[in-house]
């Protein structure tokens, strides 16, 4: 049986865990990526250093919104997000199952070390990263399924 103490850790662990679909206006939320390729057939590049969101840097995404240009990573919300099952990402776990992998290597992500998908689905979860658009118009039926949450019927 574990220890308060190790308990403890785990805990202070999931908190750290950051989202790398989150929203802009979420604390602590921060820029690793750059939505690249066409409103089709979108991909995503990855910064060499993360950027804090700020006003500043919303303004750039101007006209759309922020989230259709930037993919923004912000410490996971937990029971909070529609995704989260109560000890796992479920979003990660549908992108993982539902979605082919990139066709290039492992991506060079500086959320990696802080990712909630990384630590729950690895390598499986880096290979598909590139190809989300937290906020996608033209999205395929397969990211549209992905992107469903599990409480919402598809009809």
């Amino acid at each position: 049986m574990p220890s308060e103490e190790h308990a403890a850790e785990d805990r202070n662990k999931d908190q750290d865990l950051y989202c790398p679909s989150a929203q802009p206006d979420m604390s602590g939320a921060v820029v690793f990526g750059v939505v690249a390729g066409t409103a089709h057939e979108p991909h995503v590049r990855y910064l060499d250093q993360m950027v804090p969101v700020t006003p500043e840097v919303t303004d750039l995404a101007q006209p759309v919104e922020p989230a259709e240009v930037f993919r923004i990573g912000a410490p996971c919300a937990g029971s909070s997000c529609r995704h989260f099952d109560g000890a796992r990402c479920s979003l990660a776990q549908r992108i993982t199952r539902i979605l082919p992998p990139d066709a290039g290597g492992l991506p060079a992500c500086r959320l990696r070390p802080r990712c909630r998908w990384w630590q729950e689905q690895g390598e499986d979860a880096c290979h598909r990263c590139p190809l989300i658009v937290t906020l996608q118009h033209h999205a395929s039926p397969d990211v549209v399924e992905v992107a469903r949450p599990p409480d919402e019927s598809p009809f």
